[in-house]
């Protein structure tokens, strides 16, 4: 077995990449759901008085239960294929620059510090939101859809290319929101995993070290999702379907938040906040353990 400090900067990117796409790819198909449930309880705008009482969600569980009547149990999955082409890139490319640019964020310390790691997290998460804004664009379209005769994927990608076209109006519809979201969230998520781990004595036990990582996983991804919520409420506003048909009420990121805000109050920004934290929550500890583990088996036996 060779030395890992001996591997080459080209190998190690391919090992962050690889790692980081099983980690993506994974966490998409278990918590995709829970994603359905979030933007649909999103994008519904209150006072709901021209939404009748089926098609309005009072919860997580009633929105469940009410999608499954309506739709059947597929429609959890709805826009499933646009994250799975673009979870795994766009995790690759997370975890890539993330490992990547640490180097640059240390400012002269020996070692990164949680300055590093959130700098580097918040890089990552910005370049990561430009490269799958438009799968996100047709994602959106598809989860929000309450009919139950599911549309293809393409068939929504070309629909709004023939209508919008590739611009801010098409498929980079809210592109500021998502590197607002996605900046936001990893910026807390890489800076308090990686600080807080390195501080946690690591444990001789595997079973005990694996609920330490697990737990400080868990509790990244959710600190961050309280941070981010306000730009995943404009996104889903910006890029879900507006409330008056041919009339765009939902623009810019800041001037979303803005309109939520005096229409719907504070309490409005956090809408979906539940089942963000029910897939981010243990989605995030589930990626940067299969992160963690699979680029540690890559560097260990195929260096």
């Amino acid at each position: 077995m060779s030395n890992t400090n001996d591997i080459s900067p080209g190998k190690r990117a391919a090992f962050q990449v690889l790692a980081g796409g099983s980690a993506g790819f994974l966490e998409v198909c278990i918590m995709q759901p829970l994603d359905v449930v979030k933007t649909r309880m999103q994008i519904q705008c209150t006072p709901a008085s021209t939404i009748t009482a089926e098609g309005t969600y009072t919860g997580v569980f009633d929105c469940f239960a009410k999608m499954y009547r309506q739709e059947g149990i597929t429609s959890y999955w709805k826009g499933l294929i646009p994250p799975i082409l673009a979870e795994t890139p766009k995790r690759a490319i997370k975890f890539l620059v993330f490992e990547q640019t640490k180097q640059f964020f240390q400012f002269g310390s020996p070692t990164p510090t949680p300055l590093t790691f959130s700098l580097a997290g918040l890089t990552a998460g910005t370049l990561e939101a430009i490269a799958v804004n438009p799968f996100e664009v047709v994602k959106v379209a598809q989860q929000a859809n309450r009919q139950k005769k599911m549309t293809g994927t393409f068939e929504v990608a070309r629909e709004i290319v023939k209508r919008d076209g590739f611009g801010l109006r098409g498929l980079n519809k809210g592109v500021t929101a998502t590197m607002g979201r996605n900046g936001v969230f990893n910026m807390v998520y890489f800076g308090f995993y990686h600080s807080v781990k390195n501080v946690v004595p690591e444990s001789k036990d595997s079973t005990w070290e694996f609920i330490r990582k697990v737990t400080i996983g868990f509790t990244a991804g959710t600190l961050a999702c309280f941070f981010n919520i306000p730009f995943d409420v404009a996104k889903s506003r910006i890029q879900g379907p507006q409330p008056v048909p041919n009339q765009i009420k939902y623009r810019g990121t800041f001037s979303s938040i803005g309109i939520v805000y005096r229409e719907e109050g504070f309490r409005a920004l956090y809408k979906g906040l539940v089942p963000k934290i029910m897939r981010l929550g243990p989605g995030g500890a589930i990626m940067l353990l299969v992160f963690d583990y699979a680029y540690e088996y890559l560097l260990t036996n195929h260096s």
